[in-house]
């Protein structure tokens, strides 16, 4: 074969398989995945769950002024776009719009001072829907008729099991219309099915708590994030429950095929506590190992041992906070401090343990604070 024939048969061969090569699909995502405020006017990162963003300010932070920044998935774009001066006094909405120009999604963004509402009735709840589950997202209004903020549970989590349905009360937390007065929150324990199996965590139990909740499968304890900035001392919570143990205790067993193993005679119970602790550079929330054992925590607010009663009938709970250190004014001031209000169906949810079908449900809760 002639060089010069060699050549063109190459560069032939070259240009048909160069042809052949498909190009990459154009992303698909539209998810906002961080956001900042120019300037040192925030007290925290951002929280962001769902389609919801929230940013913490300083206290006395202008808010009818801010400009935020975010950070998109790759190849998405944000309208209004990102730095944008706008009036956050009120909840604003962006809308991420992914790099194929087909999926759009639409975030709330609020911007909150330290501080929330100091009395929860659990009338109001949005859902997270897809098309094949729906279930609860709790949230509490405050006195100015705007949404205070969202409570987290562990939903999302079990939404991944493919356990729940479009009925939100399939969810292991759930709106009850058996409240005192009106509506509550309502906390059941659940089986996980072959997903809860595979991850090692065969059980669910129902939780409503004040942070926000980012599934980690690796450890499953990391995906509770606990606490909101607070700038009050609080002195004691209160409210009502009614709580229904399960028919059997289980326990997790990593050995069995099934991994629950039957533990005859012993009672579920449930758990609900108040913790306030300090934020610092390495600790900004606390999560599932350590939220009553952080040496950050300066306050506990929880039953003690026999005293989280079964009962048909509401029944009252007060619990005071005692101080295991002294508060810092200045500190609490400038929102240095973080709390959390949580509440579970079974106290060793945590360990993937308890009764299927316990329950647990809540009205009324408040949190009392120093003047």
């Amino acid at each position: 074969m002639k060089p010069i024939t060699h050549t063109f048969l190459i560069a032939a061969i070259a240009m048909v398989t160069t042809g052949c090569i498909r190009k990459e699909p154009l992303n698909a995502e539209c998810d906002i995945i961080a956001a900042t405020l120019p300037g040192d006017v925030m007290s925290q990162n951002a929280a962001i769950r769902n389609s919801e963003v929230t940013l913490f300010v300083k206290k006395g932070t202008d808010k009818s002024t801010l400009a935020p920044e975010f950070i998109l998935t790759e190849g998405a774009t944000i309208d209004p776009p990102s730095g944008t001066v706008r009036n956050f006094d009120v909840p604003q909405r962006y809308t991420v719009t992914a790099e194929d120009k087909i999926w759009q999604k639409t975030y709330t963004v609020w911007v909150n001072e330290p501080g929330i509402t100091l009395s929860y009735d659990f009338e109001h709840v949005r859902q997270q829907q897809s098309s094949r589950y729906s279930y609860d997202i709790f949230y509490e209004i405050g006195p100015d008729g705007n949404e205070s903020f969202s409570w987290a549970s562990g939903n999302a989590g079990y939404a991944m099991t493919g356990q729940g349905s479009s009925d939100p009360a399939s969810f292991p937390t759930y709106q009850s219309d058996n409240g005192i007065d009106g509506k509550c929150a309502a906390m059941t324990t659940r089986i996980t099915g072959l997903f809860g199996n595979l991850r090692n965590s065969p059980l669910a139990a129902g939780s409503l708590f004040i942070g926000e909740f980012k599934v980690n499968l690796s450890n499953t304890l990391l995906s509770t994030r606990f606490g909101r900035p607070f700038d009050r001392k609080p002195l004691r919570l209160s409210g009502y429950y009614r709580y229904t143990p399960g028919e059997m205790y289980y326990k997790l067993n990593e050995s069995l095929s099934n991994k629950l193993e039957a533990v005859p005679g012993k009672i579920d119970e449930f758990n609900i506590y108040g913790v306030m602790f300090e934020r610092t550079a390495d600790v900004e929330y606390l999560n599932g190992t350590n939220v009553q054992t952080s040496p950050n925590v300066v306050a506990l607010a929880r039953f003690n041992d026999g005293e989280r009663i079964p009962t048909e009938t509401w029944r009252t709970f007060s619990l005071p906070f005692v101080y295991l250190k002294e508060i810092d004014m200045e500190k609490l001031e400038n929102g240095q401090y973080s709390i959390s209000i949580v509440m579970s169906s079974s106290i060793d949810g945590d360990l993937f343990s308890g009764a299927p079908g316990s329950t647990l449900m809540v009205d009324q809760v408040v949190l009392t604070c120093e003047e």
